[in-house]
């Protein structure tokens, strides 16, 4: 699944590609922002997003999209 992260005075947005589901990234997230702490994110390598609840734009919890390979593959 797509998760964008929006960041307060970056030009750019963070995007991963997370194992987690819609659900763990939106308690993730709610969690960070209510105790004004640290919203923390695994990709699907492994690797760990940390950003300060305090510098949260917006974060966008995309669909699980199947991955598709081949010709013809839209």
């Amino acid at each position: 699944m797509e998760v964008k992260i929006g960041v307060h005075n970056a030009p750019r947005e963070l995007v991963i590609e997370s194992s987690q589901s819609p659900e763990e990234v939106d308690a993730a997230v709610r969690t960070a922002i209510s105790n004004d702490g640290v919203l923390d994110l695994v990709d699907e390598r492994g690797r760990r997003v940390l950003v300060r609840a305090e510098h949260l734009a917006y974060v966008e919890i995309g669909e699980p999209m199947e991955r598709r390979v081949g010709f013809g593959a839209l």
